[in-house]
C-alpha cells in the first residue's frame, strides 16, 4: 500500500519573525500577509512525536511511514523543489507527502538505503511548492570514510558563515528536528563518528538559496546535494557563480572540503 501523509497548518507569522532572526536577516521579519521566503516551508508542518516513538537519533523512529531498513543512521542527501507560487504568511496551508522510492545498495562504507519523499503543499487551492526530498540510511560508523572532493574556488559572489552551537539549537527547535547530532556533541562523536557537532543539511541548503535568490529576478527551481558534513567549529562559505541557464552554487568548509553543491533558477 502507498505510504501518504497529509499535514494542515497555518504559516505563523510568529514563527517567520523567529526564522529571520535565526538566519540572522537585516530588516523587518516578514509579517502577516508577506510571502513566506522560500524554503521556509519547514518551520511548519510539525511531525511531533512523543519520545517513545523515537529512535536512538531523536528523530522519529522508522517502521511507520518511512519503512524499518534495519539501518540506523539517517541523514539528509538532498533534494529538489520548484516554487509556482509563494506560500501567504497568516494563512492555512497543507502538505502531501508519499515515498516513491526506496532502493537499498552497497555503498563505500557499506550497506545503506536511499528513500524519496515527494512532498505538495498547496494553499487557496493552488500548488505553490513540489518538491523531492532524498533521504540516506546508513548502517553504524564507519571512522573509514572516503576522502571528500575538493570545493571550487572560481566563485565570483561568497558569503561565509560560522554556526555556533546556539544557532543549530535554535534551527533545530524551529524546524522540530530531534536529531541528536547538532546538539548532543558527546553523541555525534562517540555514536555517529563525527568530530563536532553537524550543521544541519537544510540550514545549508537555506544559505545558499538565499544567495542564489539574491542574484535571480525570483527564485523557480533549486536542487542541492549534501557531499560532506560541516561542523560548528569552523567556518563554512556559501559560493555563487553564474552560468548561462540559472546559478551554481556550493558551500566550502574551512579546509576547502565540499560540504553541498547546489544549483539554482
Amino acid at each position: 500500500m502507498e505510504q501518504i501523509r497529509e499535514w494542515h497548518d497555518t504559516m505563523d507569522p510568529a514563527r517567520a519573525a523567529a526564522m529571520h532572526a535565526v538566519l540572522h536577516r537585516s530588516g523587518p521579519a516578514p509579517a502577516q500577509g508577506d510571502p513566506l521566503p522560500p524554503f521556509w516551508h519547514y518551520i511548519h508542518f510539525w511531525e511531533v512525536q512523543p519520545s517513545a516513538l523515537l529512535g536512538r537519533d531523536g528523530h522519529p523512529k522508522t517502521g511507520g511511514f518511512i519503512p524499518d531498513l534495519g539501518l540506523p543512521r539517517r541523514m539528509w542527501a538532498g533534494g529538489s523543489l520548484t516554487f509556482h507560487a509563494p506560500l501567504i504568511i497568516g494563512t492555512k496551508a497543507s502538505k502531501r507527502s508519499r515515498i516513491t522510492d526506496v532502493s537499498e545498495k552497497p555503498g563505500k562504507t557499506g550497506p545503506l538505503a536511499i528513500v524519496s519523499i515527494s512532498h505538495e503543499i498547496h494553499q487557496n487551492d493552488r500548488l505553490c511548492i513540489s518538491e523531492t526530498q532524498r533521504l540516506i540510511y546508513r548502517g553504524e560508523t564507519d571512522r573509514n570514510a572516503p576522502t571528500p572532493p575538493t570545493a571550487p574556488t572560481n566563485e565570483v559572489i561568497r558569503r561565509s558563515r560560522h554556526f555556533s552551537t546556539v544557532d543549530l539549537f535554535r534551527y533545530s527547535a524551529l524546524t522540530v528536528n530531534g536529531h541528536r547530532i547538532h546538539y548532543d556533541r558527546d553523541y555525534a562523536r562517540d555514536v555517529e563518528g563525527y568530530p563536532d557537532l553537524v550543521v544541519h543539511g537544510p540550514l545549508l541548503a537555506q544559505k545558499l538559496i538565499e544567495l542564489g535568490e539574491s542574484m535571480l529576478d525570483g527564485l523557480k527551481t533549486f536542487e542541492f546535494r549534501a557531499i560532506s558534513p560541516a561542523f560548528d567549529t569552523e567556518e563554512i562559505t556559501f559560493c555563487a557563480l553564474p552560468v548561462a541557464n540559472g546559478i551554481d552554487l556550493w558551500a566550502r568548509a574551512s579546509d576547502g572540503r565540499l560540504c553541498m553543491s547546489a544549483f539554482a533558477t
